[in-house]
């Protein structure tokens, strides 16, 4: 592995947003048969945001312009926007588009991309590349996700978990080391967690367009839970032996945030102190692909992260899919 200084990413601002409506898990007992402990038991989350006048458009251009800002850097200096998402407000034109317009970034090109709750880690990895191979110096990764809007409020097996938001970052290439990143799929899994799809529309030339049938997320929780606490602690493994360290030159693993005993499991199974998992998702749910930016922004704002930590994030989830990344944290921005 060459360990030389090279180009790569470095993030220089962070940014994040979240919907203003708190529901937490009172007031879910009173629409489905659970109760405050039970959902705490179970998942660690004790209230979610849910969008209301918010969608995942102006989250995630609220989230890019505070990383913007941070990073001093103007909007028509970014060159690509990445959007991860599975929660899109509409098919096209693509949320990254609708970020290029909102934020004035009119020399950036931007897609979005769906790996579901690994997406952000999926489009970190992207720019990095893009960056690596010298086409673009300065890129805007953001995730966000109204999944709200696809969860079926009468199943308590899924409504529990997810909630809503937008975390995003800037990345700029500068001088650094670039560590390879480790990433996986599994399509004969996809069964384990869906989502609504177009295949369920009927077509107005199939017959009458009116009874289309509502799809919501499915999940098989025992599934995905067994997945995830087999295949992070692997692939967390395999970014560290692939890059020539060692879970001790780790300050920080920043794990999708989906679960508190699927983060409590992959702290045991690699053996290390829980207070290395930082975890948010008691305050915001299961927000998908915007959780692990999300977080990176608390840690960043509430100045946990200093200068050469070494932090891994690991994403997890539809697909299936899974994948860990090394990033070394650079201070340096506006705020610092």
């Amino acid at each position: 592995m060459n360990k030389e200084q090279t180009i790569t990413g470095i993030i220089r601002g962070t940014g994040a947003c979240v919907p203003k409506r708190v529901l937490d898990n009172n007031e879910i007992a009173g629409f489905v048969d659970t109760s405050d402990e039970w959902i705490q038991e179970r998942t660690g989350v004790k209230r979610r945001r849910i969008v209301e006048s918010e969608t995942t458009v102006s989250m995630a251009s609220e989230a890019g312009r505070q990383a913007l800002e941070e990073a001093g850097v103007l909007p028509e200096e970014v060159e690509m926007i990445l959007v991860a998402t599975g929660s899109a407000d509409r098919v096209f034109p693509c949320t990254a588009c609708q970020v290029q317009e909102a934020l004035g970034a009119v020399g950036a090109v931007g897609f979005d991309l769906n790996a579901a709750c690994s997406g952000f880690l999926f489009a970190y990895n992207t720019a990095q590349a893009y960056i690596s191979a010298g086409i673009y110096r300065t890129i805007l990764v953001i995730g966000s996700e109204s999944l709200s809007r696809l969860v079926d409020w009468t199943d308590r097996g899924t409504c529990i978990l997810f909630g809503d938001g937008a975390g995003a970052v800037l990345l700029r290439a500068e001088q650094g080391r670039n560590y390879r990143p480790a990433a996986h799929s599994d399509g004969k899994g996809g069964p384990a967690l869906t989502g609504p799809g177009a295949v369920t529309r009927i077509r107005s030339i199939d017959g009458d367009s009116s009874k289309t049938k509502t799809e919501y997320i499915t999940m098989n929780g025992k599934d995905v839970f067994q997945f995830a606490v087999r295949k992070v602690p692997q692939v967390i493994q395999e970014v560290l032996d692939e890059n020539e360290l060692s879970a001790e030159d780790i300050d920080w693993f920043v794990l999708h945030q989906a679960n508190a005993r699927i983060v409590d499991s992959v702290a045991r199974r690699l053996r290390l102190d829980i207070e290395k998992f930082p975890m948010n998702l008691q305050e915001y749910g299961n927000t998908s692909s915007a959780s692990i930016p999300i977080l990176l922004n608390e840690l960043n704002r509430k100045g946990v992260l200093r200068e050469g930590q070494k932090l891994v994030l690991a994403g997890f989830g539809a697909g299936l899919s899974w994948g860990a990344s090394i990033l070394e944290w650079k201070s340096g921005s506006k705020t610092k």
